[in-house]
């Protein structure tokens, strides 16, 4: 009897939510909060794990984390390392087998794209660098896109019934963004850009927009005044925008601002937490916007 009772328990723990309701999913990031609902529809649940307010590299693994994937059937994250300071460690703590690492339960959106600058070396010395490349596509709505279509085919192989409703939202978001990238391409026109740190690499990259340096010394690291003074001697003259994070400090940014006569934007890096693909769009017309050179 004991025997059957701990199998029973086995058996409820890894039990799929969705076989008598929706699919739960946990986000690690607002962005992938928002493909995960604009792909599952009404079909899914979303709870997304940080604000969007906050620098996801950052953050501790909390309570709020581990109740929502103890509860989840998929985790849909980044990848590439950005949440490893957190993530592990709230899985562990949420015991829920069904989203361990490996599992169909986790999903990292990284691992389905090419990424860009990778190959670094993992040496803390040389700032927050991430060996298999830059995390942050999820500001490229191309790269999103794709990821989309592989978190369609991951839905549609734990609700077989429901695959071509995930596959079909998949092709949707695609559509919406391919109306869309034109007109961002064309209207994004500045010279080149100057970012506190690689977060909007990829969207530079997609709107072909040069990209100086970063405002940070090395990644995760604070400019110096050397840094910025350096900065200063190679830019003046040219033209070109500064950009950072609204989490990131002001004080490099306005500083390098004031000595290049350069506009500089606060801009978000993640959607409001309930957000829809309208918003995600929203948030990329701002980016476009201060990538206009005004």
């Amino acid at each position: 009897m004991k025997k059957f009772i701990i199998l029973m328990f086995f058996c409820i723990l890894i039990a799929p939510s969705w076989a008598s309701g929706k699919l739960n999913v946990a986000a690690t990031v607002p962005n992938m909060g928002m493909l995960a609902r604009e792909i599952g529809g009404n079909k899914v649940n979303v709870t997304v794990m940080t604000p969007p307010d906050r620098d996801a590299h950052y953050l501790e693994a909390r309570p709020s984390m581990m109740a929502a994937l103890r509860r989840a059937d998929l985790v849909a994250a980044v990848g590439a390392e950005l949440e490893i300071g957190w993530l592990p460690a709230a899985i562990r703590g949420a015991n829920n087998p069904r989203v361990q690492t490996g599992r169909t339960g986790y999903f990292e959106g990284a691992a389905h794209i090419e990424l860009i600058e990778t190959g670094q070396a993992a040496d803390r010395s040389k700032g927050d660098v991430h060996p298999a490349g830059n995390p942050h596509f999820d500001l490229d709505p191309v790269k999103l896109a794709k990821v989309g279509h592989a978190l369609a085919q991951r839905m549609a192989s734990m609700d077989t019934e429901n695959a071509s409703y995930y596959r079909q939202n998949a092709l949707e978001f695609e559509s919406k963004v391919e109306e869309r990238i034109d007109r961002w391409m064309e209207e994004a026109s500045a010279d080149g850009v100057l970012p506190y740190h690689g977060d909007a690499n990829y969207l530079f990259r997609r709107l072909g927009i040069p990209i100086y340096d970063t405002i940070e010394v090395l990644p995760g690291i604070p400019p110096t005044a050397s840094h910025l003074r350096s900065l200063v001697r190679d830019l003046r003259g040219k033209e070109g925008i500064i950009t950072y994070i609204i989490f990131q400090p002001s004080r490099g940014p306005e500083f390098m601002s004031g000595q290049l006569g350069w506009p500089v934007h606060r801009l978000p890096a993640q959607v409001p937490v309930e957000a829809e693909a309208k918003g995600y769009f929203e948030m990329i017309d701002r980016w476009v916007e201060a990538l206009s050179g005004n």
